[in-house]
């Protein structure tokens, strides 16, 4: 229960990190080997391709969140500076108390 609740903050700063733009507190939650894929990418560059200047999104709200033994499932609704919206779901997998990976599953727009 203690690493669930020690994860779910890890979660939680990257995503408050991400909108914030603050790259470098995001890298220290990442292990070295980190990657990240979506749809559209497999296990790209992960800062150079998706922390784009500034921050994309005006806010992003965790919609749920589940942690269970070293993954975590987040739905989260991204709000874009344009006023557009849309859903994703994402895995995020841990090694340690960082994360080692994120899969992205693209939603619709809201």
């Amino acid at each position: 229960m203690a690493d669930d609740t020690r994860r779910e903050g890890i979660v939680r700063g990257l995503y408050a990190a991400y909108i914030d733009g603050r790259k470098d507190d995001a890298g220290a939650m990442l292990t070295e080997d980190f990657s990240f894929s979506s749809p559209r990418d497999d296990r790209i560059e992960y800062f150079s391709r998706c922390w784009p200047e500034p921050p994309p999104f005006r806010d992003m709200e965790i919609e749920y969140l589940q942690i269970a033994d070293d993954e975590a499932v987040v739905r989260y609704r991204a709000e874009k500076h344009d006023g557009g919206a849309f859903r994703n779901m994402e895995v995020l997998r841990f090694k340690g108390d960082k994360v080692a990976s994120v899969d992205v599953y693209f939603g619709r727009n809201v």
